[in-house]
């Protein structure tokens, strides 16, 4: 979905020149005499309670967008769970930075009767990658590694290559937590129980047993995003050839023995011997990965991290109370520059940032075949939360407990986005259609992660009844154009962007903006 932005039109004060003093002092008299009392700005609203903001995945859940006049349907989690073929949820609450709660739902495994609870092992996907920045922004507190210095001087059994046309390749640990390194490789595929496991050198290569591309440099380091687990595995790399140990001993250290977090491990293949494992499920909620029951992950860093509810949301309250200067975990400011985005990147030093003052707020997600976890930490309020899921139906029903619970907080983050009832069968709209080329000379300090989620360098826009659509690389799929306002839709099916029509003080449609957030991306009318 499209987000928008409301815009507050300002009108300048006209000054009355030619009214005399007195007049002006009769008039001053006689408003403060008639004038009512200020009154006291009204309470803060009150925290809800841990319990209440759990009750609400028993009639909160609730879809990202509504049509017109649409009624809030009020799920729960368990016909959620349900619809989605999801056996197992773990939630954890926050409060202050401090664990509150943590529940589980449901089932590790289908078919069973192995209850979830706030200790079950799941696996967390690019969750993964938080965790490995702040233990790489550990090494930076102690100095033993500076956040801008080439990564390459620090390198010794593999390199980052140069490339013909990158003037300069230096790319530093502050690119590659923030994803701006210029490098490629977006994400990894899992492993199933019976396939051979990648060395670290093997998967920054591309070679088999790796599954995935080459990690290279494909842009000039630190001119744009592109999100890079690849870059996330060279981080990995510079942090084990620093320590001399493997991830999992370097962040057991690091980070989690020192936050009590016993239970979880960058250890792929994840042993049995854990117990507690959520198992893998299909979008039919069907057992996969058998007959161990789950799939592992080689690239350790980006994507191998096996947590709980508990133990995760320790984590985030850690992060939280550190950026307060009542952590341990990190030191004040070097947390507070993990919280401040990494032009032109979305993303802090790990964790992706939104909002302000009282609703300033992180979040990462981590995506694996069976498994769709989530973390949101309020940063002035020391609120926050941990999802997990264990099936593949889980990214859908993610986003649902998200909006349950952040509706609950109160914060007023994650409103709904409500469809407005429009009519454009009108023919005054016919010249919204047409192609729209995309205006490179918009600086990627504003176009930010629309050059990565919206990627594409031209789209048209075409009539389809009293509506419209648009075609983006492929002209033979389409996605309706949903109206919030005249000129600003949201797309059916596309990432969660507003587009906004601009028309002229000639009546003359001059071009799109593609809005997320505060990114902006231009295209021209091209036609």
């Amino acid at each position: 979905m499209f987000e928008g932005r409301n815009r507050i039109a300002t009108a300048q004060a006209r000054g009355a020149a030619r009214w005399s003093l007195a007049l002006a002092a009769a008039l001053l008299t006689a408003a403060c005499a008639t004038a009512p009392r200020l009154q006291s700005a009204p309470p803060p609203r009150a925290t809800p309670s841990g319990d209440a903001v759990l009750a609400s995945l028993q009639h909160g859940l609730r879809p990202s967008r509504l049509g017109a006049g649409e009624a809030l349907p009020r799920w729960s989690l368990q016909e959620r769970m349900a619809h989605y073929n999801v056996p197992g949820v773990a939630i954890a609450l926050l409060r202050d930075g401090e664990v509150v709660a943590a529940r589980g739902y449901g089932l590790r495994e289908a078919g069973t009767q192995d209850a979830v609870d706030g200790d079950t092992l799941f696996s967390v996907g690019s969750v993964s990658k938080v965790v490995t920045s702040a233990i790489a922004l550990r090494f930076v507190a102690d100095g033993r590694l500076d956040l801008d210095r080439d990564v390459n001087a620090y390198l010794k059994s593999w390199r980052i290559p140069a490339r013909p046309g990158i003037r300069d390749p230096h790319v530093s640990l502050r690119m590659l937590l923030s994803h701006t390194g210029g490098l490629d490789v977006h994400g990894f595929p899992d492993f199933q129980p019976d396939e051979p496991m990648p060395t670290l050198l093997q998967i920054l290569d591309g070679t088999p047993p790796a599954k995935g591309g080459t990690v290279r440099l494909i842009h000039e380091p630190g001119s744009r995003y592109d999100y890079s687990g690849g870059g996330t595995m060279v981080a990995q790399l510079l942090l084990e050839e620093q320590a001399g140990s493997p991830l999992e001993t370097v962040a057991r250290r690091e980070v989690l023995d020192p936050l009590r977090m016993t239970r979880s491990t960058f250890a792929n293949p994840l042993p049995a011997e854990r117990g507690n494992i959520a198992k893998a499920h299909d979008e039919a909620g069907a057992r996969v990965a058998l007959p161990r029951g789950w799939e592992s992950f080689p690239e350790q860093a980006a994507s191998g991290l096996w947590t709980s509810a508990n133990e995760l949301g320790r984590f985030t309250g850690e992060l939280l109370k550190s950026y307060k200067g009542r952590g341990t975990l990190l030191p004040r400011p070097i947390a507070q520059a993990m919280m401040t985005e990494v032009s032109p990147s979305m993303h802090g030093l790990g964790p992706r940032l939104h909002g302000d003052g009282a609703t300033r707020f992180f979040h990462h997600g981590g995506d694996n075949n069976s498994y769709h976890a989530w973390i949101e930490g309020y940063l002035e309020t020391g609120d926050g939360f941990v999802i997990l899921t264990n099936g593949d139906g889980g990214v859908n029903l993610r986003g649902e407990i998200r909006n349950a619970l952040s509706d609950a907080l109160g914060r007023g983050v994650n409103p709904v986005v409500r469809l407005a009832d429009v009519d454009l069968s009108d023919r005054s709209y016919d010249d919204y259609a047409g192609r729209y080329v995309r205006d490179a000379n918009i600086p990627a300090d504003l176009s930010r992660g629309l050059v990565d989620s919206f990627e594409d360098t031209a789209f048209t826009i075409a009539r389809s009844g009293a509506g419209f659509t648009i075609a983006l690389g492929d002209p033979a799929k389409t996605h309706a154009l949903l109206a919030r306002a005249p000129d600003r839709f949201v797309g059916d099916d596309l990432p969660p962007n507003e587009l906004v029509v601009h028309r002229d003080a000639h009546g003359k449609v001059r071009g799109v903006t593609i809005e997320r957030g505060n990114a902006r991306a231009y295209y021209r009318r091209a036609d």
